[in-house]
Parts: C-alpha cells; structure tokens; sequence
C-alpha cells in the first residue's frame, strides 16, 4: 500500500516538473511573437514608404538630389549664393551606394528608403550573430535582432531616404568583426592584419555616409588601446592619413564648398531641454536593454575586461547628447541602441549559462531552479520592454483590435501642423506610439499621395520651378531643386551664406510658386515672401498644412 502511494506521489512530483520546465518554453514563444509581430508592422511601414512618391520626413528629397548630382557625375557640395542656391551638408557614400538604382529607375523615393532599410536589416543580423557566436541559442539571438528594429526611433527612420541608419550599419558590422577578429588573435596567438583592415575600412565607410560615425572611430580605438597600445596606434596613424587625404580631395574638388557645407553649416546651436527630453524618452522606451546593458558594463569592469561591445555603447550613450542640436533628433540614439541590444543578449547568455554550470535543486526535484528561474525571467523582460516600446497603425480591423486588446487606444487625436497657416482642430490618426505623438511612424495614405499630386498641379500651372521647402513636387513636375531650406539656414546662423541674389529673385518675384511646410528658410527670406506672395490654396499631406503661394 505505502508503495503505491509513494509511486503516485512520484508521478506527480514528476507530472509538475514536466509542466513547469514547459514554462520558459511558453514565454519565450510569447516573446519571439511580440518582436515578430513588430518585424511585420515595420515591413507594412517600409513597404507604405516605398509606394509614397512624395517627401515624408522633410529632408529626404534633398537626399535624392545629391543623389541625382551624383549620378550624373557631380559633386552636391555647391555655392548656396547663387541659384538655384543648393547644397548638401551629408558625407556622400549613402548616396554613391544608391547610384545605380537612380540610372536605372531615375529619381525615385524608394530607391534610397529602400537601402536605408536594407542597412537596418544587415545591423540586426549582425546583432544576431554576435550574440548567437557568444551563446548558441537561436531565440536570444533572435530577439536581440529583432529588439533593435522594434525600437521606436529605428522604427521610426528605418525605411526613410535619410544615411543614418546606413551609418549605423557600417558601425555595428565594424564592431562585430572587429570583436571576432580580437578573439580570434587572442585564440590563435597571431595578428591577423588583412581581417583589421576590413574593421577599418568599415569605420571609413561610416564616416563617409555621416559625420556622427567619429563616435564609434573613437570607441574601436580606445579598445584597441586598451588591448593592443603600440598596435593602436600603429594602426590610428594611417587611418587618420586616409581619412584626412580624402577630406582634403573632396575639399579641393569642390573649392571648399566640401568644408562650408559640412563642416561649418554643422555647427548649430545646442538646445539642452531637447537633449534632455530626448534621454528621458530614450530611456523609457529601451530600459530594459539600457538597464542590462549598464549593468553588464560595470560587471566587465570590475570583474573582467572590458569588451569592446561596452566601451561602444558607453561612448555611443554619451555621443547621443549631440540629439540636443538643432536638427538632431531621436535617430541620434540609434548607435546606442544597438550596443546595448548586443550587450543585453550577451548578459543574459552568460546568466544562462552560468544557471547551468551551477544547478540548484530542491530535495529529489530533477528541476535546476537555477536556469528555471533565469529562462522564465529573461523572456519576460523582453515581453516588458515589447510592452515598453508599444507602436502600431491601426488602420486595420485586425491591428485596432491587436491595440484594443493590449489596453492602446485605436487612435489618437493630433492637430495637422500649421506652421505657415491657421490652427486646425485635432483629427483621429489611425496610428499608436507609446513615444507620444509622433509625426513619424504613421502610413502615408492614397489622400496623402493625392495632395501630394495636388500640389504638383499648382506648380505646373506656372512656368518656373517653385521655390518649395519639400523637393518631390518639383521632382514630379520635372522642375529644378531650388535651395535646401534647412541648409541655408544653418550656414545663415553662422553667417556664412550672402542671401542678395535669392532675395532679389523673390522681391522681383522670380518664383511663380511658393510653397512652406514648416517654413525653415532664414528670417530675410521669409520676410521677404510674406511681402511679395500670398497664400492661395491650403492641402494638408502626412500630418503638415501646405501653404501654396502666388505672387501678389
């Protein structure tokens, strides 16, 4: 009698351990389909993008301009005094890669957003793969991957005609080869010098597309510092050669102009309640990744030596208080984020691993309450911080119940920007973004591809290219890009641009369209607008009231 209950008893001790074990399994399913199922709202959003024939983030025909000068072999880098008063403030490697598709397709939006995009995909590979190369487990990898594309801001400008994101590729691939490179010297007890040269040639690509990358230049070489003094700075000398070498050519190709535009035009003021906002936000969106990835830091350093993925992100985390500049933003925090989506894979690998190599059982229970505990909690995080960085349109009967079911509204209310017209009332977005109201994220909408047209039919209605603050239309219109307003503006705070022949083509009203978005042109230049034009249509496209304007 006392057998059989004894063998019952055992039944279901082991009944109860077979149920939990099944646990971690459950929520790291539940896991690996919340950050899929942001992998697919980030495909709907870059897909949207690429129909969209128009500017969606302001910027971006400017993009396509430099790279239209460069397909047809000239350099964007230009005289801003003398018209049609252009220039570009980018490094031009982004729009170099994205040269052929403009042969091919002419100057279509798509072509640069879909590169951009393409760049995000390489990075969460890249993540991928430094924490699957650290811990052999597919899931991990998998959702630290898939944790960088979720972000809201690499949501937000993934798929956008913007070299950001392509800078941030070239970054994270530098720094993971650079890291399997070290340990690899460090197995075998030999340089491998050809397989450094890669890691610099990455680095010069980075600083090429943009100027933000100098951070991730100098983390690489602290860290080789720190490894390899003597080797550092062997190294440090030439690349600085090359990189000087090559500013100082484009500088000479284009009389200066190279300098001017981004050099100097880069130098804006800084804005510490930005910077400050930005941080909190920041910080909101990604704590679980920033949190583990702080906490990873001070264990390297303490405890071991520090990888160069933890110097990346203490110096990527620190560089992010450029986003305080006046023409910064969000973006900035995206070298960050993917530091600290590898850092956070690489702790909570080591977590499990060390749960295995130290198991902890409790009287006859084959259970390692140890790696139990860990593999329960660590997919848990990850569904908090999924819950963190909630964004979805909600466009769709599925997604507004997705959203209702997860306690999101459906909508939001937000009012049109009007910055050159009347204030609107706010109207119902089909779009939800735990970041707060964003103009960003949003899909662009076959209304918004009419306006687009729309505009383009008052500019065809004149004669000249339209003095516009977006390019598209004159794109559409096959008139010429005048000016970059953001541009000209920089250089006019810094009191490098002579704005007398513009201002004289707008005072003879030279321009048979005008048309203001955000009006971002130089005070002299908006005055004299508001006196020689008047508004005479209003179309509302992506969230913006446009002014179109004829001469008085």
């Amino acid at each position: 009698m006392s057998s059989a209950v004894s063998e019952q008893t055992e039944m279901k001790t082991t009944g109860w351990e077979t149920a939990v074990s099944y646990l971690p399994k459950i929520l790291i399913g539940l896991a690996l389909l919340a950050f899929v199922g942001y992998f697919v709202v980030y495909n709907m959003y870059a897909v949207a993008l690429f129909r969209f024939p128009f500017d969606y983030d302001q910027g971006e025909g400017f993009e396509l301009m430099d790279t239209v000068l460069f397909s047809q072999g000239e350099w964007p880098y230009r005289d801003n005094d003398s018209y049609p008063f252009y220039s570009s403030n980018y490094p031009p490697l982004f729009h170099v890669v994205i040269v052929p598709l403009v042969w091919a397709f002419g100057p279509q939006y798509w072509t640069g957003r879909l590169v951009s995009y393409l760049g995000t995909l390489i990075t969460a590979a890249a993540i991928g793969y430094a924490v699957q190369k650290a811990g052999k487990r597919w899931w991990l990898s998998l959702l630290a991957g898939l944790a960088f594309l979720a972000s809201n801001y690499v949501y937000h400008v993934g798929p956008l005609f913007r070299q950001h994101m392509f800078m941030v590729m070239f970054e994270t691939v530098a720094v993971v080869y650079l890291a399997k490179t070290i340990e690899k010297e460090e197995t075998d007890g030999r340089f491998y010098n050809k397989r450094l040269l890669m890691v610099m040639l990455l680095l010069l690509a980075a600083g090429y597309t943009k100027q933000l990358a100098y951070a991730t230049v100098a983390a690489v070489f602290i860290f080789l510092f720190l490894r390899q003094p003597k080797r550092a700075i062997t190294w440090a000398v030439p690349f600085a050669a090359v990189t000087g070498l090559i500013f100082l050519w484009i500088n000479v190709a284009t009389d200066g102009y190279w300098f001017l535009n981004t050099v100097t035009a880069n130098i804006n003021p800084f804005v510490p309640g930005q910077a400050e906002g930005l941080f909190r936000q920041w910080f909101r969106l990604h704590t679980i990744l920033t949190v583990t990835a702080v906490l990873f830091a001070i264990y390297q350093l303490y405890f071991e030596r520090l990888s160069i993925y933890s110097i990346w992100f203490v110096v990527a985390v620190v560089n992010s208080v450029t986003a305080g500049k006046w023409g910064a933003g969000e973006s900035y925090f995206a070298t960050a984020i993917a530091a600290s989506c590898i850092l956070t894979g690489l702790a909570f690998n080591r977590l499990l691993d060390w749960s295995k190599s130290k198991p902890f059982t409790v009287r006859n229970s084959q259970l390692n309450i140890h790696h139990l505990a860990f593999a329960t909690v660590i997919p848990l995080l990850f569904l908090f911080q999924a819950r963190q960085m909630f964004h979805m349109p909600t466009h769709t009967p599925t997604l507004a119940a997705i959203a209702n079911a997860m306690g999101h509204p459906t909508e939001v209310m937000i009012p049109p920007q009007t910055s050159c017209s009347a204030p609107r009332d706010a109207e119902p977005i089909p779009y939800v973004d735990s970041a707060g109201v964003s103009l960003l994220g949003r899909l662009p909408t076959a209304a918004d591809t009419a306006a687009g047209i729309e505009i383009t039919e008052h500019i065809l209605q004149g004669e000249t290219a339209a003095f516009s603050e977006d390019a598209g239309f004159n794109f559409r219109a096959g008139r010429e890009i005048i000016t970059n307003p953001t541009q000209l503006l920089n250089l006019y705070n810094n009191n490098q641009v002579d704005l007398t022949e513009m201002l004289e083509m707008l005072n003879s009203q030279a321009f048979d369209t005008v048309v203001l978005r955000a009006q971002f042109y130089p005070p002299p230049v908006l005055d004299a607008i508001g006196q020689q034009y008047e508004t005479t249509d209003l179309v509302q496209m992506n969230g913006f009231v446009y002014c179109i304007m004829r001469p008085r």
